[in-house]
């Protein structure tokens, strides 16, 4: 008897054994599983719930880490706080940093780290601002030079000459002198940015808005309309696509 229980012990305590070999890691997958559906969803509150708690189980895992960086990005949208997008903007940014600190060759990673950066720069000194500004081209080129093919990079980087190249020349002067130098941005590397974007994905609208945003700054009116047009028919997949929208009918307004 004591040898059969004994005997049927051991059988449990292999069991357990292999299926903790083959099945530790579940428990995070299935977490981010149900991570993933809030986030296609653009529910970052519903997503943290699941993706925090698949950090705790799994704290070196870089994708995970990217995914709670951006639903804090997008938790930034969803507030009016500017105290709070602050703190969310700082969590996002360490979550990012920690990614890239685990997976220095990740694309991915490096990408984070700009929108980070290019989403802090509105709540920020002028000073802070320049030093934004010169992370978001640091870190987009970094994340294009790991993969040429990152069409989300490309778009970072387009508006990052876009919105630098609206300083005008005088603004930026006068930011360089008091806070160091900007590299430099133009428009038509803003155009050829956006253009490298589209080319990997076609039916991204913000890509076409902005791209039309840019002729429209160029003085290019038909290619600006033609660009914001087809961007506006396209369906909204990202977090800011309602707001680079919304800037896109503003500037389709004033081309009319």
């Amino acid at each position: 008897m004591k040898t059969t229980i004994a005997f049927k012990s051991s059988i449990l305590a292999l069991s357990f054994i292999l299926s903790c070999g083959t099945g530790c890691g579940a428990p995070a997958e299935e977490l981010v599983k149900q991570g993933d559906v809030q986030d296609l969803k653009l529910n970052p509150t519903e997503a943290l719930k699941f993706y925090l708690p698949a950090e705790k189980l799994e704290p070196r895992n870089a994708g995970i880490l990217l995914r709670i960086a951006r639903q804090y990005r997008h938790q930034m949208a969803d507030t009016s706080c500017v105290n709070e997008k602050i703190r969310l903007s700082g969590l996002a940014l360490a979550y990012a940093e920690r990614a890239a600190v685990l997976a220095p060759k990740d694309s991915e990673a490096h990408l984070s780290i700009a929108i980070c950066n290019a989403k802090a720069i509105e709540l920020q000194g002028n000073r802070e601002k320049i030093n934004a500004l010169r992370q978001v081209k640091t870190f987009a080129d970094r994340a294009i030079s790991l993969d040429s093919d990152n069409d989300l990079a490309w778009y970072v980087l387009g508006r990052w000459h876009q919105r630098v190249a609206d300083m005008g020349g005088l603004k930026r002067k006068i930011a360089e002198m008091a806070y160091g130098d900007l590299p430099r941005a133009t428009n038509d590397d803003a155009v050829r940015c956006f253009r490298k974007a589209i080319s990997l994905k076609s039916n991204r609208s913000v890509y076409y808005v902005d791209l039309g945003i840019t002729y429209a700054s160029m003085g290019n009116k038909d290619d600006a309309k033609k660009c914001i047009e087809k961007g506006l028919t396209l369906p909204s997949t990202g977090k800011d696509d309602p707001e680079t929208k919304r800037r896109g009918k503003e500037t389709l307004n004033a081309l009319n």
